[in-house]
């Protein structure tokens, strides 16, 4: 795959608040979406499918309510949500239909991408929306999303839509033109990385906190959306948003970083579950499971050594080495109290401890992906 925009063929592009909204006036940049749009229109008019995962909606409802502290109640975001994705869904429409293009709003939770029916209901949505010329713009529906099941970032966002969509691109438009060995701003001797072959300890490690204001991302959380993305296949970006015709300046070869695609291919249900951000449970093993699984084999109770959580059949898990590492994730056969009753037991033993004779295994290889 050739790591350039020009080749590019469905792409997922995400948007920060502070790239959408004027914070000093709580008002939608009209000027820099007109840019964008343009940069989309461009895109379009090769044939590229593109899709808009855009934030901004809690900061243009901020001044409307007087929510002017920097720390907002669950409550107080849901409020702002609800106003301020009216406001949001009006700017992108305007922009849009500049360049004659048709803006569909698209409101999801975690819930809708980790959920099999939902998700794949989503999926036919967006296929049908670029299939009739539409742009999606899409953001986490914060107005009925909670603590426990929210995304709290649109990089991850875009990413789940990018595996969900089969993108060959992901672009991260950032206040910062990609990843560096540190944070720039405290540290002189910060090396820009142009290109991440694979996501290592030592790539994620170089991940900060999360920057101050209303922004809730941070490179931590771009990086765990480039391991989504390029395990499903797409390659993505972190480049400069805050420059009029981002897009534009990234084909013609802006300072990025870009990240090179998993090289192995997966099946769209595999995606699903490696994607998957909100896994109920763990299931530690011993290393003659971890070996097993490293050869393409289902993960079997005698190699369990621990089990973590509350899930039910059916449900994501991480599947842990000895030593902590996460080694893959799977979709459990047995529910916690069961998987944890049939731990290190050899299957033959599992309908005398159970009563009744399930699968053979805890986790069947076509439900497993390594990580």
């Amino acid at each position: 795959m050739t790591l350039s925009l020009h080749t590019a063929q469905r792409v997922v592009i995400k948007i920060g608040s502070s790239l959408v909204v004027d914070s000093a006036r709580a008002e939608p940049r009209a000027a820099w979406l007109a840019g964008i749009a343009t940069d989309i229109a461009a895109m379009r008019q090769r044939g590229v499918d593109v899709i808009v995962v855009s934030s901004g909606a809690i900061a243009l409802a901020r001044r409307t309510l007087k929510l002017t502290h920097l720390h907002l109640k669950l409550e107080e975001k849901q409020a702002a949500a609800a106003v301020g994705q009216i406001r949001l869904a009006q700017a992108w429409s305007e922009a849009l239909s500049g360049q004659s293009l048709t803006a569909a709003q698209l409101l999801l939770t975690l819930e809708d991408t980790e959920d099999r029916r939902r998700y794949l209901n989503a999926r036919a949505t967006l296929d049908t929306l670029l299939s009739l010329g539409c742009i999606p713009v899409i953001n986490e529906n914060d107005s009925v999303a909670t603590t426990e099941i929210r995304f709290g970032d649109n990089d991850r966002l875009a990413a789940r839509v990018a595996e969900m969509t089969q993108a060959d691109k992901l672009i991260l438009l950032s206040d910062i033109d990609g990843l560096y060995t540190a944070d720039p701003r405290r540290d002189a001797s910060a090396r820009h990385i142009p290109l991440v072959e694979a996501i290592t300890p030592e790539i994620e490690a170089m991940g900060g906190e999360p920057p101050p204001g209303y922004s809730s991302g941070g490179m931590r959380t771009k990086l765990v959306a480039a391991r989504i993305a390029t395990q499903a296949g797409c390659a993505m970006v972190i480049a400069v948003g805050h420059i009029d015709r981002p897009l534009t300046a990234l084909a013609n070869g802006a300072p990025c970083t870009w990240f090179m695609p998993a090289p192995e291919g997966r099946s769209a249900r595999k995606r699903w579950i490696a994607g998957a951000l909100a896994p109920l449970g763990e299931i530690t093993v011993d290393d003659g499971a971890v070996r097993a699984l490293a050869a393409g084999r289902s993960l079997l109770p005698a190699g369990v050594r621990a089990v973590e959580g509350k899930f039910e059949r059916g449900d994501p898990v991480v599947v842990r080495a000895p030593d902590g590492t996460a080694l893959a994730r799977g979709l459990s056969a047995y529910a916690s109290t069961d998987a944890a009753r049939i731990a290190g037991h050899r299957s033959a033993e599992i309908e005398t401890i159970l009563g009744w004779r399930g699968r053979d295994e805890i986790i069947h290889r076509d439900d497993l992906v390594l990580l």
